[in-house]
């Protein structure tokens, strides 16, 4: 099931289709090469916007949830890009211990956690539920809406501290599915023996959104070359601000500033382009997620005249962490609709394989607005019609297939930039 698709497929899009479509083999013997030197991130989530004259990704996930959005029909490529994954740290692996999240109570992000198990146990594994949770101290059933259960369980030490598991459980490999937003917790240092996935540094404890996006510059100034397109098409415009504190209101002056330098290069595009549309940024802490901490803003004004509730809004994320650094980014308009609400694809990746997507709508939000928010539902993507295999016969603009071929592609772009990103992070490139 294709969801109905209305989208003004203007201009520089169709141009921009046409050169992908064009360059396929080109492009896929390029991300070939580069996946010889570079491992890609474990598994990846990317949220696209697609304005109709650019096609960017605005978020990347290293701890994707929402495995359960995906079409059952896409679960064998899941599976298959699982398999992948694993033989690379662990050929012979026979036990999965996979961490997730702390908030028990979200039925929607268990049924994510319980997908992802189910993923794995087809690849061959047996799959267990270790909680970071100090609450969980013996294992504990959980039921979710669909009539399955899922039990999480205590970590333990093993083999003198240097291995973790659950009690008779001795994993190869530890797969977290929490994104350690508030710290990296003790009991995950200083496991040399086991691989854990991805590495602690991925984790928002030390990752910075505005790290991804410079190596997402590298990534596409190479690609945009490789198929003959401006790179802005496929890359939003960003600064960054530190020591900001939206309490105390310092650092007003380097937001203002930032804004007010991003906003013009976007104008001088637009101007280019002979785009009518008004441009501007979304202000958005630098480590976290959630939709939490974001704003639109179309002048530099507004960044000094938050209110307090504006105020008290941007100054903490998840798990209460207070925002310092923030990213200041080229905001995409959606022109993605689905009925009448607006929508943004989001696609998934295990390994370098595209394992699906879906859209994700809100009905109450604008088209220049964060749809990651209260009140979004979400609508598989129809990947399994041959998203690889684009439809090289269809007039530009005009098929599903060839859309999802450059999601896919746009995507694996930002998964090729977090791949990098991670390289430069490392605090111990010696280990690898």
């Amino acid at each position: 099931m294709v969801p109905h698709l209305v989208t003004a497929l203007n201009g520089p899009l169709l141009d921009l289709e046409k050169k992908i479509l064009a360059a396929t083999p080109a492009i896929e013997r390029w991300f070939r090469l580069e996946w010889q030197e570079h491992t890609p991130p474990f598994y990846c989530s990317v949220d696209l916007r697609n304005a109709g004259f650019k096609l960017a990704p605005v978020d990347t996930n290293l701890y994707p949830g929402g495995f359960n959005n995906l079409s059952p029909e896409m679960l064998p490529l899941a599976v298959q890009a699982a398999m992948a994954a694993i033989e690379k740290y662990c050929p012979d692996a026979k036990n999965l211990l996979l961490i997730p999240e702390n908030h028990t109570r979200n039925t929607f992000y268990l049924q994510n956690v319980s997908r992802l198990m189910q993923i794995f146990r087809q690849t061959g594994l047996n799959v267990r539920l270790g909680s970071l949770n100090p609450d969980i101290k013996e294992p504990t059933p959980i039921e979710l809406p669909d009539g399955s259960t899922i039990t999480l369980e205590p970590l333990e030490h093993l083999n003198n501290g240097r291995r973790l598991g659950l009690k008779n459980f001795d994993p190869c490999t530890i797969l977290l599915n929490n994104d350690l937003s508030s710290g990296i917790p003790s009991i995950l240092e200083g496991l040399h023996e086991q691989n854990v996935l991805p590495p602690l540094h991925a984790g928002w404890a030390v990752r910075r959104k505005s790290n991804h996006f410079a190596a997402y510059d590298e990534v596409v100034k190479k690609f945009a070359k490789l198929v003959d397109v401006d790179p802005w098409m496929l890359n939003p415009y960003f600064g960054k601000c530190s020591q900001v504190n939206f309490q105390e209101r310092t650092g007003e002056e380097c937001l203002a500033a930032t804004v007010d330098s991003v906003l013009a290069k976007i104008r001088k595009k637009y101007k280019e382009y002979g785009i009518k549309e008004k441009p501007f940024v979304i202000v958005k802490a630098d480590a976290g997620t959630y939709g939490m901490g974001i704003m639109t803003v179309r002048d530099a004004s507004e960044v000094k005249d938050l209110n307090r509730k504006q105020r008290n809004k941007m100054a903490v994320v998840k798990e209460g962490l207070e925002v310092n650094d923030v990213i200041i980014q080229e905001g995409v308009h959606t022109f993605e609709h689905i009925n009448d609400a607006v929508a943004e694809p989001v696609v998934y990746m295990i390994d370098r394989y595209v394992v699906g997507g879906f859209y994700r709508v809100h009905a109450e939000r604008g088209v220049d607005e964060n749809l990651n928010s209260p009140g979004a539902h979400f609508v598989p993507l129809a990947f399994a019609q041959q998203h690889a295999l684009p439809d090289l016969q269809a007039k530009p603009g005009t098929a599903a297939p060839n859309r999802f071929y450059m999601y896919g592609v746009v995507a694996r772009l930002a998964l090729l930039a977090a791949s990098l990103e991670l390289e430069k992070t490392d605090p111990n490139p010696e280990i690898y």
